[in-house]
């Protein structure tokens, strides 16, 4: 059978992995809520399908892997609760089931370390969401034998996806609050690692993806405007700083995050192992 992976919510990250594995030969399906979105995939090589909405049970019958990228929501994982039981059906043939988390399934640790033991003590409602996500593929997992690997992914950034904008813009704020430290990661870190599990799966495993250098948000921008020649930001302290409370929310969680499994099991070895290193890149392409 050839090797076809199913990716619901095929997106960013996703489409990231579908650049690895096309030129290898795969067949890669890539599911989207907006049609306005479909053609972006096939012009990236994937087929396009409109999910929810079109008939999925052609794409379940040819898939040998999975990935999931789907947000939950109140009611649980969308994919799960739309297609149990046809994924029940095709266990057997799948060699790989992944699904993309979150870190802030850890919580707030006060800029401590955390790895993939750390008990799970999520903090907002995002993270709550991921916990109780994992939970139900895990549940399922055990009852059916699914090989299904789990991603615990930093802050994406990227292409099109990073500070400089807001920089340039002088949207950017540098909002200090003490000890706080986010993790990051390059899309195409993510991906090696999706294919590197995929080269070598472990059903069970957990994963945190993310680079070597947690660091406080206001450094990353700082850095930003350094390497672009303009005025850094000014600061503005969390505590009387106008904000969402979505914006708010992100500061809720403070963890340094220990990506020594990825390269000890995995043998990942990222090429944007900083920030430093991902937004020079980001400015020179």
């Amino acid at each position: 059978m050839k090797n076809t992976l199913l990716s619901f919510g095929h997106g960013y990250s996703a489409q990231a992995l579908g650049r690895h594995l096309i030129p290898r030969g795969w067949q890669v399906i890539g599911t989207s809520r907006d049609p306005e979105n479909l053609p972006a995939i096939s012009a990236r090589g994937a087929t396009a399908i409109h999910w929810p909405g079109d008939d999925i049970s052609g794409a379940l019958a040819s898939a040998t892997h999975l990935l999931i990228s789907v947000a939950p929501n109140a009611e649980g994982d969308p994919v799960l609760n739309a297609l149990r039981g046809q994924i029940t059906a095709i266990a057997p043939q799948l060699k790989w089931v992944g699904y993309l988390s979150t870190i802030g399934v850890y919580g707030n640790h006060d800029g401590a370390w955390v790895n993939e033991d750390t008990p799970l003590t999520p903090a907002t409602k995002r993270g709550k969401l991921r916990a109780f996500a994992e939970a139900e593929w895990q549940a399922l997992a055990a009852e059916i034998g699914l090989p299904l690997h789990i991603f615990r992914l930093a802050g994406i950034y990227g292409p099109n996806r990073g500070p400089f904008a807001k920089v340039r813009k002088g949207t950017a704020r540098r909002i200090i609050k003490p000890n706080q430290l986010f993790s990051r990661i390059h899309v195409e870190d993510i991906a090696t690692v999706l294919a590197a599990s995929i080269a070598r799966p472990t059903p069970g495993r957990i994963y945190n993806v993310c680079d070597d250098n947690p660091a406080p948000p206001q450094d990353v921008i700082a850095y930003a405007a350094e390497l672009l020649g303009l005025p850094i930001p000014p600061t503005e302290d969390f505590t009387t700083a106008e904000m969402t409370d979505m914006a708010r929310s992100f500061y809720a969680e403070s963890k340094s995050v220990s990506n020594a499994r990825i390269k000890s099991e995995l043998g990942v070895a990222l090429k944007y192992p900083t920030y430093q290193v991902g937004l020079q890149s980001l400015l020179e392409s």
